[in-house]
């Protein structure tokens, strides 16, 4: 654990189980209440728990041996898979602004939901000052993923806190999850793009 690629492998252990759990029970709603909300958000974590599991399967079959080209596999999938999340979260977006779904909550729990969510921001931030000089195809990855869940983390975040909080009219509250969630989804579109783009170039 004091070796920095181990840490961030265990911390992507921990956020694969995370995102298998959150899959689950995402899935279980959607098949008893025939809801597309929880079906496109099941999906959504099928995918990012499916990149998170071949980064640490990279990372098992290596071993002591760090073998570049299975990471530079790891990082085209999760370049493509990036990309697939892109138009899945699309749809997630678009059913929850269609269906106007956003969870509203007290004040206490929005604090932290807020809390934990710029805690994530602030993790991802370290993580990549840190790792800026590490050459590693696999941490490069596996910090993409991180940054395509906190850039979720923040659009969920903006429209609880417009629901909970917000004195903002329902047209005005409207432009802004359209744009937030756009934005969004550019970024994850971005990340995926710039995986597959480094992989070429650094092969």
């Amino acid at each position: 654990m004091n070796e920095q690629r181990y840490r961030v492998i265990f911390a992507a252990t921990f956020g694969f189980f995370f995102n298998l759990l959150y899959a689950i029970y995402n899935g279980i709603l959607g098949v008893f209440n025939q809801s597309l909300w929880f079906a496109a958000t099941c999906a959504y974590y099928i995918i990012l728990g499916t990149m998170r599991f071949s980064a640490i399967l990279c990372e098992r079959k290596n071993d002591d041996t760090v073998s570049f080209q299975t990471e530079f596999f790891v990082m085209k999938f999760s370049g493509i898979m990036l990309t697939v999340l892109s138009v899945v979260l699309t749809g997630v977006i678009y059913i929850s602004l269609s269906q106007n779904n956003a969870a509203k909550y007290d004040e206490i729990i929005m604090i932290t939901i807020a809390t934990y969510t710029f805690g994530k921001i602030a993790m991802a931030i370290i993580r990549a000052v840190k790792q800026r000089n590490n050459p590693s195809p696999l941490l490069a990855t596996i910090r993409s993923i991180g940054y395509a869940e906190v850039a979720v983390s923040v659009l969920t975040l903006q429209r609880s806190m417009l629901v909970s909080f917000g004195s903002m009219n329902d047209a005005n509250k409207h432009i802004l999850n359209i744009a937030t969630g756009a934005a969004v989804c550019l970024f994850v579109l971005g990340l995926g793009i710039t995986l597959l783009v480094k992989n070429r170039k650094d092969k």
